[in-house]
C-alpha cells in the first residue's frame, strides 16, 4: 500500500492536522498525548516524530521541552512541521530511516503502520525505530483498529450506503480499507497481532493502550470534550480502562509501547 498516488492526493488536501484538533478527534489526541507523557523519559529527551504529519504531537513534545526531530514522506507536511518551534523537519521513510543507530531516545510511530499493508514492512518498520533508539529508550506505535471502519461507518451513517458498507465488510477480513470516494487507505489491525509484529522486530515485551475506549462512539462525545470538567472525567475513565485486553479494539486507536533492551 505505502504511498499510493490517491493517498497522496488525500494527504495533500491537509486533512489530517484539523482531525485531530476538533470534534471527536481531539480524545485520540488527548489520550494519545497522556499516555505519551507517562512513558517519555524527562525533558529534554530527544524524540523522533516518524510519520509525524504537520506536527500535531511533535508541536506539544516540544513545548514540553523535548528536542524533536519529525521525518515524514509528504513535502507539504515537512513544510508545515519545519516552522514549529523546537522542531526539525526533513522528508523520509519509516522503513529506512535517516538516523545512525542508538541516537535518539524514542521513536514515535504515531501513523506509518496505518499505510504499510505488508506485514514485512510494518516489521522493517518497527525494527528500524529499534536500530535508532538508545538502549532503554521507548518506542511507541499507534495502529487503527480492525473494527474502526464498522464502527466509525455506522457511527458517520455511511453504513447506510453499499460502497462504504462493502469496504469497511471486506477491512474485517484482510484489514485492508480501501476508501470509497476520499482516496484514503489503510491498514486495520487485529489489536491481538499487534504484539507478534513488534517480537519480530525485537521488541518481545509491550504494553498496549486503547486510546478512545467506547466513548468515541458516544453520541454526545463533542459536548464531553467541550466542556473542561466532563472532559477531565472522560479521559480519567478512559485511563482506567485503556489496557483492558477485552476492550481494546472497542476502540477506534491502539497505542502499543515497547523499550529496547539495555
Amino acid at each position: 500500500m505505502a504511498m499510493t498516488p490517491e493517498l497522496l492526493a488525500y494527504y495533500e488536501q491537509d486533512r489530517e492536522d484539523g482531525r485531530l484538533r476538533a470534534g471527536r478527534g481531539r480524545l485520540e489526541f488527548w489520550r494519545t498525548q497522556d499516555v505519551l507523557r507517562r512513558a517519555l523519559p524527562p525533558a529534554p529527551a530527544r524524540v523522533l516524530d516518524v510519520g509525524g504529519g504537520t506536527g500535531v504531537h511533535a508541536e506539544w513534545l516540544a513545548a514540553d521541552g523535548h528536542r524533536v526531530e519529525l521525518i515524514d514522506p509528504m513535502p507539504l507536511h515537512v513544510e508545515r512541521a519545519a516552522r514549529l518551534a523546537g522542531v526539525t523537519a526533513r522528508q523520509g521513510d519509516a522503513r529506512q530511516l535517516p538516523l545512525p543507530d542508538e541516537s535518539v531516545d524514542a521513536v514515535l510511530l504515531l501513523g506509518p503502520l496505518y499505510h504499510l499493508a505488508d506485514r514485512a514492512d510494518r516489521v522493517r518498520a518497527v525494527a528500524e525505530a529499534v536500530r535508532v533508539v538508545r538502549p532503554g529508550g521507548l518506542v511507541a506505535a499507534a495502529t487503527i483498529n480492525r473494527y474502526a471502519a464498522v464502527h466509525d461507518m455506522v457511527y458517520q451513517g455511511s453504513y447506510l450506503r453499499e460502497g462504504p458498507r462493502e469496504a469497511a465488510q471486506a477491512a474485517l477480513t484482510d484489514g485492508v480499507l480501501f476508501g470509497p470516494g476520499d482516496g484514503f487507505t489503510a491498514y486495520l489491525h487485529d489489536p491481538d497481532d499487534v504484539p507478534a509484529e513488534f517480537a519480530d522486530a525485537g521488541l518481545p515485551e509491550v504494553t498496549r493502550y486503547g486510546l478512545e475506549g467506547a466513548f468515541w462512539l458516544y453520541g454526545d462525545v463533542d459536548d464531553w470534550l467541550d466542556d473542561p470538567e466532563r472532559r477531565a472525567l472522560m479521559l480519567d475513565a478512559q485511563r482506567r480502562l485503556e489496557s483492558v485486553p477485552s476492550l481494546l479494539g472497542v476502540s477506534g486507536h491502539m497505542l502499543t509501547l515497547a523499550r529496547k533492551a539495555s
